[in-house]
């Protein structure tokens, strides 16, 4: 059977020569290569829905893949594709480096310039260990297929517009569904869901930064189990301690919390630091949450546009969520759809604040009414993004469940 290679490259001249040597290699069969580490990531996530035995062989990371790191690139891949052996090729062949890569997760390391010889003698013993792996698995009962939890990011285009309390309906109603549900504080100075939901916890995202290897046990101590089921991840108390959350430490824990939850929800507030543009960049559904003013809309398209800027996000793969919205007002959804150049989420929430106005001075959101026309249009926001489970207990799919490009038209 030919061992499937899957080339992880973004620079073009190293694509030739790896994606070269590579059909050279016995029994190999190279599929086309990924350039930065979305796409693989999203690519491995489509082929592993399928089956565990869609996913290729071995993954060949190149040390100059981006926007993510390589190292913690591989991190990432090793966790949700445990079937998948990931061979680093770099120019820095040192011992150090070679721990680190092994530590991450990587089954090798292949030091630049490529050498045939070297190339072929690590892409079979990887290829070996990961038929092995998947022998492994296919006698279990729940084979891992290596997708995880859903990760959504609700981000604002300014301050005020909703964004935490939209998060914090979204979690609420996954969890109702009965989805294990977990919702993070990622708003690292101001976070506010602590706030909202009346509750007080010693523990927070700041404490699972500096740990490089977070196991169940050490995330079960960092979240609060709140009274409606979902566990909570909140925001250090003290704004300054938000600093010691960077992109790195935001990617480890994004990730652990995708291995343990079937929902991620993930509150990052209207100022998207290196951790929560880490989030963005890992979620498979980024919403970005304006309310139909000029103002809002114009911060809107700015962080679209930052995003692109960056590569964190396209302007295509995100949803913006309109909140407070009213048919009279002039700003309608198809204009801030045109504006910002990104899908628009169908439900729109309605602009009521009459019937938020006790839950949230009280710190009780999650006792709003069932009948309120704001829970009802944020809990059927959720339905459309594919956050809950219908009564025979299949999980709808809507817009934005996966990035909307893999939806199709």
């Amino acid at each position: 059977m030919p061992t499937r290679i899957l080339p992880a490259v973004g620079d073009a001249d190293a694509v030739r020569s790896i994606t070269t040597l590579l059909s050279q290699l016995p029994d190999a069969e190279p599929v086309a290569p990924v350039v930065d580490s979305t796409q693989l990531i999203d690519t491995l996530a489509r082929l592993a829905a399928e089956s565990v035995d869609e996913l290729p062989e071995v993954v060949v990371v190149h040390e100059r893949i981006g926007p993510v790191p390589a190292l913690e690139l591989i991190r990432e891949v090793a966790l949700r594709f445990p079937a998948v052996g990931v061979i680093l090729v770099t120019s820095d062949a040192s011992p150090g480096l070679f721990q680190a890569a092994m530590d991450y997760g990587a089954r090798g390391l292949v030091a630049l310039p490529l050498s045939y010889e070297e190339l072929a003698v690590r892409v079979q013993a990887v290829a070996q260990w990961s038929v092995g792996v998947r022998r492994h698995l296919g006698a279990a009962v729940d084979v891992f297929t290596g997708v995880g939890g859903t990760v959504v990011t609700v981000s604002g285009s300014k301050g005020g517009v909703g964004t935490t309390l939209t998060a914090i309906q979204l979690a609420l109603a996954a969890q109702a569904s009965g989805r294990s549900t977990v919702l993070v504080d990622l708003d690292l100075q101001t976070g506010d869901i602590a706030s909202f939901l009346d509750v007080q916890f010693r523990r927070s995202v700041a404490d699972l930064a500096t740990i490089t290897d977070i196991s169940p046990r050490v995330l079960a101590d960092a979240v609060f189990r709140h009274d409606t089921g979902v566990a909570l991840l909140l925001a250090p108390g003290e704004g300054e301690r938000g600093e010691e959350v960077t992109d790195r430490a935001a990617r480890q824990i994004v990730s652990a919390l995708r291995s343990r939850y079937e929902v991620v929800v993930i509150d990052c507030g209207a100022q998207i630091g290196g951790a929560g543009a880490a989030a963005v960049e890992m979620a498979d559904t980024a919403l970005l949450v304006t309310t139909p003013d000029v103002i809002a809309v114009r911060g809107a398209k700015r962080a679209v546009r930052m995003w692109d800027r960056l590569q964190i996000r396209k302007a295509e793969e995100t949803t913006v969520v309109v909140n407070r919205h009213t048919k009279g007002t002039e700003i309608q959804p198809p204009l801030i759809q045109k504006i910002t150049g990104t899908a628009v989420a169908r439900v729109a929430i309605p602009a009521n604040f009459k019937e938020l106005q006790g839950v949230v001075d009280a710190g009780r959101v999650h006792e709003l009414d069932s009948r309120s026309a704001v829970k009802q249009a944020l809990w059927g926001l959720a339905g459309e993004l594919g956050l809950v489970k219908t009564v025979e207990g299949t999980q709808k799919t809507g817009l934005g469940f996966r990035r909307r490009k893999e939806l199709g038209p």
